[in-house]
């Protein structure tokens, strides 16, 4: 449970007693089950809305004569073209101003260059 629990909130084992800790001084020992089975019941009902939700998306799309095959097409194509978009603003250094950074550093040592007698004489 703590693997899950590491990997979808971040909260090892060390963490988690100590929340269990904070929270049995804060109500004490008698509301802890109950909060428990009220947080319990929340989860289930957040996990059936969604897989309510997941159920009307793919029957609509269904309806609409997609299937789970030319979806994850669909959606593989968009991805695709995101990282396309990705590498043409990035360029082959990774760096999104790329080869301006370097023009605008030539620039300001140029300004520089020249705005410096200019500096002295002030």
């Amino acid at each position: 449970m703590t693997t899950k629990l590491k990997v979808m909130f971040g909260i090892g084992g060390g963490e988690l007693v100590f929340i269990l800790f904070i929270v049995l001084m804060l109500f004490g020992s008698d509301k802890v089950p109950e909060i428990a089975r009220t947080m319990g019941k929340a989860m289930a009902q957040l996990k059936n809305a969604t897989n309510d939700i997941k159920s009307e998306i793919q029957k609509g799309a269904e309806a609409n004569g997609l299937d789970a095959k030319s979806l994850s097409d669909i959606t593989g194509n968009i991805n695709a073209e995101i990282n396309n978009a990705k590498s043409n603003l990035l360029g082959d250094t990774g760096n999104l101003l790329g080869d301006t950074a370097t023009e605008i550093e030539k620039v300001k040592e140029d300004i520089d260059t020249l705005s410096g007698p200019i500096k002295r004489q002030m």
